[in-house]
């Protein structure tokens, strides 16, 4: 993940948190990152063999009207052809899968589908 791509998923997750996760907001939706970065080979192979998938998107989210998956690219960025594999499997799935590229976007998304 490019630089750029972490500072959109932290402003991301920071206005969701604040939006949806509070204590106060009932019923409370969660958040959080899918990590797949690793240091080395070792390491790859070691987080595969306890379930690391590539190309799962960058944040999951739990929502009371379901699961979402959400990839954060840059205006310039391309997913991948395991994150497009990934997406295709959500979709056959019937599990919410979304691609955003900025922040705003994000917001758009959910404050379409706010509960």
């Amino acid at each position: 993940m490019t630089d750029t791509e972490s500072r959109i998923q932290q402003q991301c997750v920071m206005w969701y948190r604040n939006t949806f996760c509070l204590r106060h907001h009932e019923p409370r939706h969660v958040i959080f990152s899918i990590p797949n970065e690793r240091e080395s080979e070792a390491e790859r192979i070691r987080l595969v063999s306890i379930g690391l998938l590539r190309g799962v998107a960058d944040l999951c989210v739990l929502r009371p009207d379901g699961v979402w998956f959400v990839e954060v690219k840059t205006p310039t960025g391309t997913q991948s052809k395991a994150q497009r594999s990934f997406q295709d499997q959500c979709e056959a799935l019937g599990i919410q899968y979304e691609l955003v590229r900025s922040v705003e976007e994000f917001q758009e998304l959910f404050a379409e589908n706010s509960e």
